[in-house]
């Protein structure tokens, strides 16, 4: 049972998801700076960057489906959840520190690099599974879960934003300021330490109502069982349609956020100032999704939703590559080309958020249609293999990313301004390609979910009416 079977009240919401800052920490710095960092400032090569970043996360999406069948698992007087949300932001915040601080400010072997890359990742892990998997325990209200990620996803959004911020102003200002290495390691004490708070002060908000013993006692843990439990869950025709458009949407988000700080430098040529202003715009955009995600599933419901938001991404999101490939495009550096591609960017990523709210919301459905066919809840393996599809679509995206730097071969100490036109060409035109080609495939995958808002709430009111009755 549910802990609300109505409103989830405000303050729960809130809380629940301030737990999400700390992936939009770890997001903001593995996609938007972690690439730019080791490559131009520590001179590592973009392409064994990219390779490192992308084998950390295949391999922590191997780990994944079993930290959360051991979340599902885990049965404690604080219930499932909490134990894992309380002890993993501690050493998450300390592997955070030592990958902004490579030993000696040099540049790591790439066995150095892909050791911590997998440290953090895997510890991430076991705090945001945990925290999202608690989602469809707090309500099986089709709107309301829908309202619990919209929170989270502003929540996560805020946190990586702010990080930005404070990166362009505080930790690393002016034009050549993510070029060089000073910032980089109070930027890694800070998002430690707002990791650590947000995952902690979100689990002790919410410990009042999840801090129980779950209903049954789960069997003791096994690699074959786990193994077997995850091969069921997975097998869930919904659940597969729902990765398939998933892994697109997340190797599309990856690919964009990689390149953000490569095409606002060296094609946008924004300065600082116009690099907050990007920032704010993001913000913005995210507060768009927030209040037109919900109308949206009212309306048209999550799968058609998830549509929408991937095809109006598609087209706000490349429209000014085209037309500066077209030549349509004022002079790029000036105020008029900074202003039209930031009205772009607003509309189209409150799309693209809308789609990866829309996508992940659905997961909560499967939930109660694989209980229905088995008796058996499992949020976390569900919710670790949406986490494990994110993690190889951005790992994937990221990978891209390198490769399309490396094959435009734009150098190690590039200078905004100086960049030839050609050099630029390739990155627009390979980014622009890869980028409609992953768009389509998520629209595609998203439109065939099977499970609809009447389907979803005829189910819950059936496995209530059995419960009653036993």
């Amino acid at each position: 049972m549910s802990v609300f079977e109505g409103k989830v009240p405000l303050r729960i919401k809130l809380i629940h998801g301030f737990g999400a800052v700390a992936f939009g920490v770890k997001d903001s710095g593995f996609s938007f700076f972690l690439l730019i960092y080791y490559n131009q400032v520590l001179g590592m090569d973009a392409g064994l960057v990219s390779l490192a970043l992308l084998i950390a996360l295949l391999v922590d999406a191997v780990i994944d489906p079993l930290i959360g069948n051991l979340c599902d698992r885990t049965y404690t007087r604080w219930g499932r959840r909490l134990p894992w949300l309380y002890i993993a932001p501690i050493p998450l915040a300390f592997a955070w520190v030592v990958m902004w601080s490579p030993m000696g400010g040099e540049a790591p072997s790439f066995w150095g690099l892909l050791a911590i890359a997998v440290t953090v990742r895997v510890l991430l892990s076991a705090c945001e599974v945990p925290s999202v998997s608690l989602v469809p325990e707090l309500t099986s209200d089709y709107v309301e879960r829908t309202t619990l990620f919209r929170f989270r996803f502003l929540s996560g959004w805020l946190g990586g934003l702010l990080m930005m911020v404070l990166a362009v102003t505080v930790f690393m200002p002016g034009a050549e300021g993510r070029l060089q290495a000073d910032g980089y390691l109070p930027f890694g004490i800070f998002g430690a330490l707002l990791m650590a708070v947000s995952v902690i002060g979100s689990a002790a908000g919410q410990h009042h109502l999840v801090a129980k013993l779950p209903e049954t006692k789960p069997p003791p843990f096994s690699p074959a069982t786990a193994f077997s439990e995850i091969i069921e869950a997975f097998s869930q025709r919904s659940f597969l349609i729902f990765a398939g458009g998933a892994l697109a949407a997340y190797i599309n988000q990856g690919l964009s956020l990689a390149l953000a700080n490569y095409v606002n430098l060296f094609v946008w040529e924004f300065d600082a100032t116009e690099e907050l202003m990007w920032a704010g715009v993001l913000g913005v955009s995210v507060l768009v999704m927030f209040v037109a995600v919900s109308p949206m599933h009212d309306r048209f419901g999550k799968p058609l939703s998830g549509v929408i938001g991937a095809l109006g991404s598609l087209i706000f999101g490349l429209s000014p590559y085209g037309l500066l490939l077209l030549g349509f495009w004022p002079e790029t550096g000036t105020p008029a080309s900074t202003y039209l591609y930031l009205s772009f960017l607003l509309v189209g990523n409150a799309m693209a958020v809308i789609m990866m709210v829309s996508a992940t919301s659905m997961t909560a459905e499967v939930i109660e249609e694989f209980e229905e066919k088995t008796d058996r809840r499992a949020e976390a393996a569900f919710y670790s293999g949406n986490w494990m599809v994110q993690k190889c679509a951005t790992g994937a995206g990221i990978f891209l990313a390198g490769q399309i730097i490396r094959w435009s071969q734009l150098s190690t100490d590039a200078e905004p301004g100086s960049v030839p036109q050609s050099v630029i060409n390739e990155i627009v035109i390979l980014y622009g390609v890869t980028s409609l080609a992953l768009a389509l495939i998520a629209a595609a995958f998203i439109s065939k979910f099977p499970i609809s808002r009447a389907q979803h709430e005829a189910r819950v009111i059936a496995m209530t009416a059995a419960r009653a009755k036993e």
